[in-house]
């Protein structure tokens, strides 16, 4: 039986038709997918940054929130012997600084010359900081030109010798007495080496002591590390100077 040609498409079934269109969908929803997945990933890793941020922020805050080792204590953490300490060391530096003014041109030793140049560099930044704590407990600070004993006119006196009150009960120890500065004033070459050494060490030895106090009695931290400095950089300064002293 021949089988007649009608040139017609023959019709696709309905099985392959629901085959392309499961396809078609398929590629049209990929953009879809790929944008909701990225989205969903995008949630996932802003969430986990902000917990890490938070718990970042927070330890930061836990860490910040506590005062440094080094951090100056706030106020009414100081106490009298604090204030004592700051009101005698700024007067008893000023000395120091104003001896070691001489040696330039009155020092024969190089070596001298350069003690000097140190004791001025170390001391003059340390008042400055000393009349800052005073100025922030409400202290007196000992006027400019008063370096023998603290509790100068311009200060508040009392008789009670209250250190907090800018009066001391006894010469602070080490000072130059004004004989002793106008002897140095006097002398040069070898002669001012020798006595400004000797001036010197007695002057130094004095700041020692004081500092010691300090460390045993002062409340506030940052008062007690200038002592502790201070103790560590004079005795040193004290061994070169008896060993330069006894060189001559």
């Amino acid at each position: 039986m021949a089988i007649r040609h009608t040139g017609r498409r023959v019709p696709r079934t309905g099985r392959t038709f629901r085959t392309l269109r499961t396809l078609r969908l398929r590629h049209a929803a990929l953009p879809g997918a790929v944008l909701v997945a990225a989205l969903a990933l995008t949630a996932c890793g802003g969430g986990s940054g902000d917990a890490s941020s938070a718990g970042h922020s927070a330890h930061g805050n836990g860490s910040t929130g506590r005062p440094s080792a080094t951090a100056p204590a706030g106020p009414g953490k100081h106490n009298a012997q604090d204030v004592s300490f700051a009101q005698e060391m700024i007067p008893h530096h000023r000395q120091a600084v104003e001896m070691a003014a001489l040696a330039p041109s009155r020092a024969r030793s190089r070596q001298v010359k350069d003690l000097a140049a140190q004791i001025r560099q170390a001391q003059d930044p340390e008042i400055e900081t000393m009349t800052g704590w005073l100025k922030a407990w409400g202290a007196a600070v000992p006027s400019a030109g008063h370096s023998d004993m603290p509790g100068m006119p311009g200060m508040d006196h009392s008789a009670s010798g209250d250190p907090a009150s800018g009066h001391s009960a006894s010469p602070m120890p080490g000072m130059m007495t004004d004989a002793d500065m106008d002897e140095l004033t006097e002398l040069s070459g070898d002669a001012f080496d020798r006595a400004f050494l000797r001036m010197m060490i007695g002057h130094h030895e004095g700041a020692v002591a004081m500092a010691r106090t300090e460390q045993t009695e002062g409340a506030d931290r940052a008062a007690v590390a200038l002592a502790k400095s201070v103790t560590t950089s004079q005795s040193a300064e004290i061994d070169r100077m008896r060993k330069l002293l006894g060189d001559r």
